[in-house]
């Protein structure tokens, strides 16, 4: 028999600190069913990682199992090897063609701007006027296109965020989808005549094979939009858990501050410590087990990654915030051919406000309460305010 363990993802002392119910859930059934999100929950690193590479038992794609998949979800995110190699190898061959020290420094210099602003009163809300802003830039300025209004594209990336827990909240499901219908317009008029990417959609749509059809070219831009939106939200969430983090281990901030080499290392510990990241799912194509657990055929597998990253079978003391920590190989945006397309784009932002962090005058501290979004998917911050003046 299971032990039966309460975790209620949407509780909202499991959004302010999901940590010690992860690490119950984690020691006291490492593999177990939550009836709420009818599903299979793995806890342990070792375990996620073993999943994560078993793409013929346990698959992203659900049309695998049977399941319907609307076409607007179709991406490299949502596809499984072989069938995401060509569209996968595409776009990450446009980021490696990419000046990615060039775009870390025009961040670096965008964060300093937000920072030196954001000096120039009491208080600020480092979502609204670090966090998000730096996020849009950076992506914008990865992909090659314009930025579009931050408060709309801001709204439609939350609603979209939001209704990944559709199967825990049915009403979050359609405000996900017409904001998807949105940003999808804005994504394929960069795939016009008249669109005029730069950057790194410039290298997809040169480079995108003359005869490919309708469904790798949906798929084409589809994964655009998911990279457009999924960078922004995952680079906001990051860099505002870090701010909090920075805010809330005042030593860990000095320690930044008067070490600049500390920032690369720090970058992954903060990831580590409190990604954005909280999980992902898979469904199993047969009957198989999960720590000798079994696992019937068709049954969806939800492996939380903020557990895995906190587990001390693989982190040295995993409770505890050390910028520099070396063999730091988290799940913060993932792991293999579905992690993050956009990671390399987010860890460089993130070490940009660190830097920026890091060289301005003063430190950062916590100004008021903070609030946390309220998604079992995404760990960000709907508030977050903050002071620049000790």
């Amino acid at each position: 028999m299971l032990p039966v363990l309460t975790y209620e993802p949407l509780d909202p002392a499991t959004v302010n600190n999901p940590y010690p119910a992860l690490a119950a859930l984690r020691e006291q059934a490492p593999v177990s069913w939550h009836d709420g999100m009818s599903s299979w929950l793995v806890t342990r690193y070792a375990d996620c990682t073993a999943v994560l590479r078993d793409h013929t038992v346990f698959a992203r794609d659900r049309r695998r199992t049977g399941q319907a998949v609307p076409a607007a979800s179709l991406s490299v995110q949502s596809l499984d090897p072989p069938d995401q190699a060509g569209v996968r190898s595409l776009f990450m061959n446009a980021l490696r063609a990419q000046d990615l020290p060039g775009l870390e420094a025009r961040a670096r210099t965008r964060a300093t701007g937000l920072l030196r602003e954001a000096a120039e009163h009491p208080s600020f809300e480092a979502m609204a006027e670090l966090a998000a802003p730096l996020s849009l830039s950076v992506v914008c300025d990865l992909l090659g296109v314009d930025e579009p209004p931050l408060a709309e594209f801001a709204a439609a990336s939350d609603a979209i965020m939001r209704s990944m827990d559709g199967g825990l909240d049915p009403a979050l499901v359609e405000p996900g989808r017409k904001a998807r219908e949105e940003l999808t317009t804005l994504v394929d008029s960069w795939f016009t005549d008249t669109g005029r990417p730069s950057g790194l959609l410039a290298h997809v749509r040169a480079h995108t094979p003359p005869g490919a059809g309708q469904a790798e070219e949906l798929f084409v831009r589809n994964t655009a939009r998911v990279m457009f939106q999924g960078g922004y939200s995952t680079t906001t969430a990051a860099i505002g858990n870090a701010l909090h983090t920075l805010t809330t281990h005042p030593q860990a901030q000095e320690q930044l501050r008067t070490d600049p080499r500390a920032v690369p290392a720090a970058a992954e510990e903060l990831v580590r410590f409190d990604g954005p990241v909280q999980g992902t799912s898979r469904t199993a194509t047969q009957a198989s087990t999960i720590a000798g657990i079994p696992i019937p055929a068709g049954d969806p597998v939800v492996l939380l990654f903020a557990a895995a990253n906190r587990d001390p079978a693989r982190f040295p003391h995993p409770d505890q915030l050390l910028l520099d920590r070396r063999d730091n190989r988290h799940l913060g945006y993932g792991w293999g051919t579905h992690s993050c397309i956009g990671t390399r784009a987010a860890q460089a932002a993130l070490r940009a406000t660190l830097d920026a962090l890091r060289t301005h005058p003063t430190p950062i501290l916590p100004a008021g309460t903070a609030r946390r979004q309220p998604s079992a998917t995404m760990r960000t911050f709907a508030a977050l305010p903050a002071t620049l003046h000790p």
